[in-house]
């Protein structure tokens, strides 16, 4: 195995781990500054790697790096009618009981003196504060590694740069070739004595600003003599050219064939183009838009992704991915032939992805989810705010309690899924070429 492809998958894993530390600390800023008792702070699952104690928190690293919590306490109220602390010893109804005993693990951990610093007493807008400080630290890491990626490394781009793969010979659509007869024409551009490196900037007086540009306006000049302004080593100078027709395929569709078009005969250079800092909001609002219909779509995906790992068939290029397969991206990043520059922006690229689906995913309205905690926040607060408006008695705190036994069921879901993924990743996984 290539020594760089573990390289890039351990990069990745620490890379998550920052991720998940910083998540979880969007969680534990809020909670200490509204003096909620955190007892824990811990990156990773599985059994303690390593810990230490400073004041009432235990701070940690555990063996398992796919994931992390905080523990509050309080997270449940008690039962209506118990004191805070009250721990029942009886319940009666396999769902009741399992309510009852999550009540009574939480009332455990409430020690004299805590009453006021349990998570279901504070207000509803604090709760939904601390539940929507993790998924808000992705987002911000997310718009961190997209500026770093579009502002910083820049995206692929063609450049009417003259390529050093530019073929000097004329070869006839029909023919798939690449190298050039001994009978075939010299190009247009040989003609006139172009050289890779040299870059196009005016075409008869036309300013040239992107590759498309040039493209169409000597698609659409046809054959005949034209003047090229292009910049070679730093000095501009203007190069007479004489096009010539040829049929080539249409930009927008290159199933279809455009006739007797202008045809120089180079090809463009990829760069990496820098962005501004609104391209990068775009970009990330475009990507938002695209991992939301992906979650809308789980489901279906799941039965893909079943059949990728069960039957062989190909996985979905738009489909979820497992840490797993992430962090065999990322060692196939490094591996790869690419330039140390692409291997970076697609390492940041995969990193800040990453980041915003699970800023995204920890949303979704369901327990044991962030957002569903955040639901169950405002929930409260239109009710208290209700009660305001018509002069009712204060409502009592948002039972998340009461919808535990549904908690568990999409618990065993999400940890079928994520077995699935596992899975799919090792026997079928996702490259970087497909």
């Amino acid at each position: 195995m290539n020594w760089l492809y573990v390289v890039g998958i351990i990069l990745f894993l620490l890379g998550l781990m920052v991720s998940i530390a910083l998540h979880e600390l969007g969680h534990l800023v809020p909670a200490k500054l509204f003096g909620v008792k955190v007892t824990q702070y811990m990156v990773g699952f599985g059994s303690t790697a390593w810990s230490r104690r400073k004041g009432e928190t235990e701070y940690g690293i555990k063996w398992i790096p796919f994931g992390g919590y905080i523990r509050m306490i309080g997270m449940l109220p008690p039962r209506p009618g118990d004191a805070p602390g009250t721990v029942r010893s009886t319940a009666t109804g396999p769902w009741q009981g399992l309510i009852e005993s999550a009540r009574d693990a939480a009332q455990e951990e409430v020690r004299p003196g805590d009453e006021d610093r349990v998570f279901y007493r504070k207000k509803w807008w604090q709760k939904v504060i601390i539940m929507s400080g993790g998924p808000a630290m992705n987002f911000v890491l997310a718009f961190i590694f997209f500026t770093i990626l579009l502002v910083g490394i820049g995206l692929p781009t063609w450049a009417p740069i003259v390529s050093p793969d530019t073929n000097t010979c004329v070869i006839p659509i029909s023919e798939q070739r690449a190298q050039c007869k001994p009978t075939d024409k010299p190009t247009p551009a040989a003609q006139a004595g172009m050289k890779p490196g040299d870059q196009m900037v005016s075409f008869n007086g036309k300013q040239i600003g992107s590759w498309e540009d040039a493209t169409r306006l000597i698609r659409s000049h046809g054959a005949g003599p034209v003047q090229l302004g292009i910049v070679r080593d730093g000095k501009p100078m203007t190069l007479s050219v004489t096009l010539i027709a040829q049929d080539r395929p249409n930009l927008d569709d290159p199933e279809k064939i455009d006739r007797n078009v202008g045809f120089l005969g180079v090809l463009p250079t990829e760069v990496m183009e820098q962005q501004s800092i609104g391209q990068v909001i775009g970009y990330m609002g475009e990507l938002t838009g695209r991992v939301a219909s992906s979650l809308l779509n789980l489901p279906e995906k799941m039965v893909g992704v079943w059949h990728a790992a069960f039957s062989g068939e190909e996985r979905d290029p738009e489909g979820p991915v497992g840490v797993v397969g992430a962090g065999r991206m990322g060692g196939e990043i490094l591996a790869s032939d690419l330039s140390t520059e692409k291997k970076i922006a697609i390492f940041v690229n995969l990193l800040a992805g990453f980041n915003l689906a699970i800023g995204m995913f920890n949303l979704i309205p369901l327990l044991p989810l962030d957002g569903g905690h955040i639901a169950g926040g405002l929930w409260e607060g239109i009710k208290r705010a209700f009660a305001r408006v018509m002069r009712r008695p204060e409502p009592k705190y948002v039972d998340i309690a009461k919808v535990l036994p549904l908690t568990y069921a999409i618990a065993i879901v999400m940890m079928i899924m994520a077995g699935l993924l596992v899975y799919a990743d090792l026997v079928n996984p996702l490259t970087l070429t497909n």
